[in-house]
């Protein structure tokens, strides 16, 4: 089989093309360029010309060929606008989900197999599986990494059948200190580099300095949102003390409605869209005992709330809504009919453990109710749900 790897330069991705390369395929070397703009970039992080030289190298090593390509345009357009966009919005994106589904899996995808690869594989700590069901269809799964802290199978949770019928993940089976070993082992370039952070291809940023590339500064409040003001609020009740009554789904999991009058103001900031919920840092607030965490945003009247503490009422939901337009089933067959429930494994961000979760399809969307309050659901966020260890579906957080 003739296969095009991703190779990044970083150790993940030299490792799947070792193994491939050791399993007989005929491997190429393919790598993206997706970012050019360095404004809100920490220096050092991300260096693509440093990332590049050594896929060169492990290719050399390798004996494969390479290929560069360029695909910044594509990426500007489809990930990084939309990050802008949603930001605009008060909604917090998750660049590294669409990166995969309309980069590495669609664009990328699309330049390798015009090279006459037969599939595409990445360094991903995922699992594919190939069943044919009774009816003689081909179904692909997509199961969690085998290593429980580096399963990136929610960086993968809005691919299609067709993007996973050309995908490979020869890693997903390996814990992340056997990679170490074969890199090591096999004397790869790029065994002792650092995983990369940040946003995909991006790097590690400034978040405001990278947003006022295109939103603008604006001056507004910092209001604190105190303990007691919970004490007689329904929506509280419903949405975090558990109430058992699942009659309306809708205020259960409707995000809570803060004003000014909710509690103090206690400072400044210069933009709530440059501002998430569950963030910590860069409030540069002080005089408090317990850190203060962001509960809310408000893009209408530039305010943000926020609470003391991380047992703080404000930062834990019950449920969550999807509207229907932003299901993704990865497994159509096993799509959700409305009117039904179903018990599945949830998770609201990478590395969060699974959790247990009712869901109910209706026809505005899915509704998602934990069987334990969530800290920090966010709005733009993907939930993501499993059976065992098959990832099914996915969909943005309202």
């Amino acid at each position: 089989m003739k296969i095009a790897v991703g190779l990044s330069g970083g150790v993940d991705s030299s490792v799947a093309a070792w193994l491939l390369k050791e399993q007989g395929h005929e491997v190429i070397a393919l790598f993206m360029q997706n970012w050019h703009d360095t404004t809100g970039t920490l220096y050092g992080d991300c260096p693509w010309k440093d990332d590049k030289a050594i896929a060169q190298m492990v290719a050399k090593k390798l004996n494969i060929p390479f290929h560069f390509v360029d695909l910044s345009k594509e990426y500007g357009k489809r990930v990084v606008d939309y990050m802008f966009s949603e930001y605009k919005l008060g909604r917090t994106p998750n660049p590294d989900v669409l990166c995969n589904r309309e980069i590495k899996f669609d664009a990328f995808l699309t330049r390798a197999l015009e090279l006459g690869v037969d599939c595409v594989a990445t360094g991903h700590y995922s699992r594919k599986e190939t069943i044919i069901k009774s009816d003689g269809q081909e179904v692909h799964r997509l199961l969690a990494g085998v290593d429980p802290s580096k399963d990136q199978s929610y960086f993968l949770c809005q691919l299609s059948q067709e993007q996973l019928s050309k995908a490979i993940f020869p890693i997903g089976g390996l814990l992340k200190s056997q990679v170490r070993e074969i890199a090591a082992k096999a004397e790869l370039p790029s065994a002792n580099k650092k995983d990369s952070q940040g946003i995909c291809f991006v790097g590690k940023v400034d978040l405001p300095l990278f947003l006022q590339q295109k939103l603008e500064a604006k001056d507004g409040n910092v209001v604190e949102v105190f303990k007691e003001f919970y004490q007689d609020s329904d929506i509280f009740n419903y949405c975090v003390e558990g109430y058992d009554n699942l009659d309306n789904l809708s205020l259960i999991s409707m995000p809570y409605n803060y004003n000014e009058s909710s509690g103090t103001i206690i400072g400044a900031h210069t933009g709530a869209h440059f501002y998430t919920i569950g963030q910590r840092k860069g409030l540069n607030i002080g005089g408090h005992v317990n850190p203060l965490f962001i509960i809310s945003t408000d893009i209408n009247s530039n305010t943000i709330y926020v609470g003391e503490g991380q047992d703080h009422p404000g930062l834990y939901r019950k449920a969550l809504f999807i509207r229907s337009s932003e299901i993704h089933w990865i497994r159509p067959d096993l799509s959700m009919q409305v009117g039904e429930v179903r018990d599945y494994l949830v998770r609201i961000r990478y590395r969060q453990p699974l959790q247990e979760a009712k869901i109910f399809c209706k026809k505005e969307g899915l509704y998602i109710v934990f069987n334990k309050p969530q800290r920090g659901i966010t709005p733009g966020q993907f939930a993501a749900w499993y059976l065992n260890e098959e990832m099914l579906g996915s969909g943005v957080i309202s």
